[in-house]
């Protein structure tokens, strides 16, 4: 990506912060609609897609609620919601939608970003048996979930997934569901892919090296981006219209600095994560398939453990996890003065409030944080019975921060997924907060840009243009065509 010089005479009508997956959805998306917008994007290490977006650094999931168990929770009355588990569902279609359209258009030079992995939930215990089952049941008649199949049968488990039902006991109690269309995406390749073609096709480069310091208010236009090289040690204020900070986990302190109430009692709890990750190719082999199974007591949604199979750097991985560590930075090449410096008079209430009410999570992470290797491995040999430590290594991913916000009643709570935090002319925006992430960048992209341009995305000439790059978008889409627009995709990306 460039490293050239800015105009630092010129005015953008958006510039974006940060070089991962959002940002170059975002400006994109721009571009499709409005070609003739100048967008300048910003990103402080060496690289595009390097944090959140590293491919070692997120789960790579195709999240679709296919096999996430915390997207159906079990209510007081016994009931399986299913409403997050649709919403989930669509977005990431929205995702694929996007994809697509760029392939059909010759932009795309590669769909390897993306391979056909079947996702299953996989439990173990007469509790958690019945609970799957019933999930099952709440969710077959739905057309998205139509494939779904369910199982109590060892023997068929042993076909969907054989390294896990090695040396399994006859007096086990299990249940499985099985999706087939479920997939593994490598969201650093598909982020270096937007960015060439933003460079490519709309001369719109990611300019590296660059640090944010400041965004204040500019009485000739918007918002004046204060930005440091970190090669040259220069400072230079870009002006802009828009400004959108899509830093990952730097994107709250980035927030902190900007003159808008809406920010106001945003707090963050960085949590870092690790992966268990084989060395064996033979197992590596054994095991086609994305598991995911329950989150302990107390342990948050984000814990959930899952045994996947990756695609990375041209190379099938086998990873296990993920487990929880603890560092106050924000990004994994962050300082670790963040979480101090992220602390403010006006989050305070809403840190001691999410801190009071999350007890469990604080013991959770304080037991993730003192797990030696032979205890993560005896977590993995609840999935791969005979597991050896010699065959696996640990591997740090990435940063996430989980949002905190103010609440009426206690004082604060802690958040899961994403938010966008938007001024009330919609002239600034920020993404916060992490799953499903990447998933749905698409689908929260396109919230933004019509936070930022609604006079660009409700003009007839831009939905017209969204009308082809998503036409799942804003639609009441009936069964029918959203098997049109399924089988679509599965085409175009040789699903």
């Amino acid at each position: 990506m460039a490293e050239a010089s800015i105009n630092v005479n010129k005015e953008y009508d958006l510039i974006c912060v940060g070089g991962g997956i959002m940002s170059a959805t975002l400006a994109l998306l721009t571009k499709l609609v409005q070609p003739e917008l100048n967008i300048l994007i910003l990103e402080r290490l060496d690289a595009v897609a390097k944090e959140s977006s590293a491919a070692w650094n997120n789960a790579g999931t195709g999240h679709s609620a296919l096999c996430e168990l915390n997207y159906t929770p079990e209510t007081e009355e016994g009931t399986i919601n299913c409403d997050k588990a649709y919403k989930i569902y669509s977005q990431f279609e929205i995702s694929k939608q996007f994809w697509s359209f760029l392939v059909e258009k010759g932009a795309m030079s590669s769909i390897d970003f993306i391979h056909s992995v079947p996702h299953y939930s996989w439990v173990y215990g007469e509790e958690n048996a019945e609970f799957l089952e019933k999930r099952f049941e709440a969710l077959k008649n739905h057309s998205m979930f139509s494939d779904m199949e369910f199982t109590k049968s060892k023997a068929k488990m042993e076909e969907w997934f054989p390294l896990i039902m090695k040396d399994r006991g006859e007096e086990e109690v299990m249940a499985a569901t099985k999706m087939s269309n479920g997939t593994e995406v490598n969201f650093e390749q598909l982020t270096t892919q937007l960015f060439k073609i933003l460079e490519d096709e709309f001369n719109t480069p990611v300019h590296c090296h660059m640090d944010v310091l400041d965004i204040d208010p500019d009485d000739n236009v918007e918002w004046s981006v204060e930005v440091k090289n970190r090669e040259t040690k220069a400072v230079n204020h870009y002006d802009a219209k828009h400004v959108f900070i899509g830093a990952g986990g730097g994107s709250l302190l980035l927030l902190q600095k900007v003159e808008i109430e809406e920010k106001d009692g945003y707090g963050g709890f960085p949590v870092s994560g690790e992966w268990l990750v084989c060395k064996n190719e033979d197992i590596i082999q054994q095991h086609h398939a994305k598991v995911y199974s329950k989150a302990g007591p107390g342990a948050p949604p984000m814990s959930t453990p899952h045994l996947d199979t990756r695609y990375i750097n041209g190379k099938r991985e086998l990873l296990f996890g993920p487990f929880a560590g603890f560092s106050p930075k924000f990004l994994k090449e962050g300082s670790n003065l963040d979480l101090a410096k992220s602390i403010k008079f006006d989050n305070i209430p809403s840190m001691l409030g999410a801190f009071w009410h999350n007890l469990p999570l604080t013991k959770y992470l304080l037991e993730q944080v003192t797990m030696s290797h032979d205890d993560r491995m005896n977590d993995l040999r609840n999935f791969i019975k005979d597991a050896k430590s010699d065959d696996w290594e640990i591997m740090v991913a990435g940063q996430r921060v989980q949002i905190i916000k103010k609440d009426e009643y206690e004082g604060g709570k802690l958040q899961f997924g994403t938010e966008v935090v938007h001024s009330r002319d919609g002239s600034i925006t920020a993404l916060l907060g992490a799953s499903p992430g990447a998933s749905t960048a698409v689908h929260v992209m396109l919230e933004v840009l019509e936070i930022a341009f609604p006079e660009i995305v409700h003009s007839k000439e831009g939905k017209e243009m969204l009308k082809q790059i998503v036409p799942f978008w804003k639609e009441d889409t009936n069964e029918d065509l959203l098997k049109k627009h399924m089988k679509r995709c599965k085409q175009t990306l040789q699903l």
